[in-house]
């Protein structure tokens, strides 16, 4: 199954790939490598998921936030390959970063929003590696970013 029939499947809407608003590109291919800027957490509605998570959200919350950041990704993925992912040929790593309070200790939990749903739309080739940090403030007040590391065929 192509990956683009997996994301009807799912039932996923992409959001539009957004351009950057600083000094830095969205995707930078080096040979066969696609790299991801970090993806913020952007509601289906276009508003910031802000807040900090053992706060102002719950850990479920943040999964949603980093599924989101997920689906970031593949839309900047999309692009990159100019709107054909069956040039992706595996996703090598994730990192994520999770806006916490000093205690909040579930960063993974709140990340495998991220990582699962890129293991639900490239199956055995987006299984990765993914750090999962915590940090005391993000861009814009937001509760999650991540960024990716993809191969492309």
């Amino acid at each position: 199954m192509s990956y683009e029939n997996k994301i009807k499947e799912l039932n996923l809407e992409l959001p539009e790939a957004r351009d950057p608003v600083g000094s830095y590109v969205a995707s930078k291919q080096i040979g066969k490598m696609l790299f991801i800027s970090g993806q913020i957490s952007i509601a289906a509605n276009g508003e910031l998921i802000k807040g900090k998570v053992g706060k102002d959200l719950k850990t479920e919350d943040g999964y949603e936030a980093a599924k989101r950041c997920g689906l970031n990704i593949i839309s900047q993925v999309k692009k990159a390959c100019n709107n054909d992912l069956s040039k992706v040929k595996c996703c090598v790593k994730l990192t994520g970063f999770v806006n916490s309070t000093e205690d909040f200790i579930e960063q993974p939990k709140v990340i495998n929003g991220a990582s699962d749903l890129i293991v639900s739309v490239f199956g055995d080739f987006g299984m990765h590696t993914r750090a999962a940090v915590s940090t005391n403030s993000l861009p814009l007040g937001v509760s999650v970013e991540v960024d990716a590391i993809f191969e492309l065929n």
